[in-house]
């Protein structure tokens, strides 16, 4: 483990702070390589009003994962001025109360288990602390829950982990590269969701896929269902598995209709 990573329980607090008084507020938004997960991009194309596609094209790019072998998606920083985030001004974040889980995470680091016999998800937190960073130097103190719950987070994990779910599942029954045509139908179905939804309901990409009918009426208009189901339909697709003990998404309460 790195020495910039301190391990932290949920209740055990510490400091942190991140505003212009900061005299290294927004430097952690340039020299950028940053991973975008699936709620990410739907809450920042949504927040831009862009289509999915139009806003992968313009801020992201797509790699292939070296362990995973799926497709990964990371924000284009921009070339002038030091690879900086393209949403980042001299102000802050100017799509702030739609920013990504790991802008919202920070300075935590986010890890997560699975037990095999229950299904049961636990998390496990970590404080990175760089020395580049003031914000450790700043005397607001919280707890990891407060953290948690004041950046919203629980709303993009509860989604995100669905990416988690789906790396674990590749890896049981496909172990290795994706052809091709695998790679781009899990990267319709995570990312582009605009396009995913007009192939899932005109090209009959519904055929032999077990998912509630109501929640396939609700994915015609709302994204989160809709990436809801993508998850599920590149288990059952993709991956021939119709029925997977301990996998499922959760919906937070709280999330943003599309």
């Amino acid at each position: 483990m790195s020495d910039n990573l301190i391990p932290v329980m949920p209740d055990e607090q510490f400091s942190f702070d991140c505003s212009p008084g900061v005299a290294c507020f927004n430097a952690c938004c340039r020299d950028l390589n940053q991973s975008l997960f699936p709620y990410d991009i739907l809450r920042l194309k949504q927040r831009l009003r862009l289509s999915s596609d139009e806003f992968l094209a313009r801020y992201t790019r797509q790699h292939i994962g070296p362990g995973s072998g799926l497709p990964i998606v990371t924000l284009k920083p921009e070339k002038a001025g030091g690879l900086k985030c393209p949403f980042v001004s001299e102000k802050g974040c100017s799509v702030y109360s739609d920013r990504p889980a790991s802008c919202r995470t920070y300075p935590l680091v986010r890890a997560i288990s699975r037990c095999r016999e229950t299904g049961r998800i636990t998390e496990h937190f970590m404080l990175l602390n760089e020395p580049h960073c003031l914000g450790h130097n700043e005397p607001n103190k919280q707890t990891v829950r407060q953290w948690i719950e004041g950046q919203e987070i629980e709303a993009y994990n509860c989604i995100n982990d669905g990416l988690m779910q789906i790396i674990r599942l590749k890896n049981r029954v496909l172990p290795g590269p994706l052809d091709l045509k695998s790679r781009r139908l899990v990267y319709q179905a995570l990312y582009d969701l605009d396009n995913f939804r007009k192939q899932l309901f005109n090209n009959r990409l519904l055929d032999n896929v077990d998912v509630d009918p109501q929640k396939l009426a609700a994915a015609e208009t709302d994204d989160i269902t809709l990436l809801e189901v993508g998850i599920e339909w590149i288990k059952q697709v993709v991956f021939k598995q119709i029925k997977v003990p301990g996998f499922s998404v959760q919906r937070f309460k709280g999330s943003k209709k599309g």
